[in-house]
């Protein structure tokens, strides 16, 4: 398995980051290749993932830590992903997300294609960094 961590600071207060952290049906706005997400009771959300020019859905089950302002996933169907999002108060008004993903680089290659090796890492730290932008961009956009 390889890991991925990547952080951003949002310029809003933890608890605004956290409720939106926690809306799926907002992820095609920040994460790349997104089609539609919907939650299904709170403990899973269904993703529509364009995968090459053909959507495939992805199912993870998500569990999580809210006194920890922390939200594990794992997926349930699909490539095997995990991951887990933290967030951490700067001060009263600036929060911290930090990404982790753990992924199997060959499970990736299969599932979505694209180069293998340290390209493929490259091309996952610039995916993860940017969705983390996406998401930086839209959550102050709306406060």
């Amino acid at each position: 398995m390889s890991t991925l961590e990547e952080q951003i600071d949002v310029d809003i207060p933890i608890a605004a980051a956290w409720e939106r952290l926690h809306r799926a049906e907002t992820y095609p706005r920040f994460v790349e290749g997104v089609r539609e997400a919907r939650s299904e009771d709170g403990h899973r959300t269904r993703l529509d993932v364009d995968v090459g020019g053909r959507v495939q859905e992805f199912e993870a089950e998500i569990t999580d830590r809210g006194k920890e302002h922390m939200m594990e996933w794992q997926t349930t169907s699909g490539p095997d992903l995990a991951g887990t999002f933290s967030l951490l108060p700067i001060d009263q008004e600036h929060t911290r997300v930090q990404a982790r993903i753990e992924y199997d680089p060959g499970t990736v290659k299969e599932a979505f294609g694209g180069p293998k090796g340290f390209a493929q890492a490259t091309a996952i730290e610039r995916l993860v960094r940017d969705d983390l932008e996406h998401f930086k961009e839209l959550v102050e956009r709306e406060r």
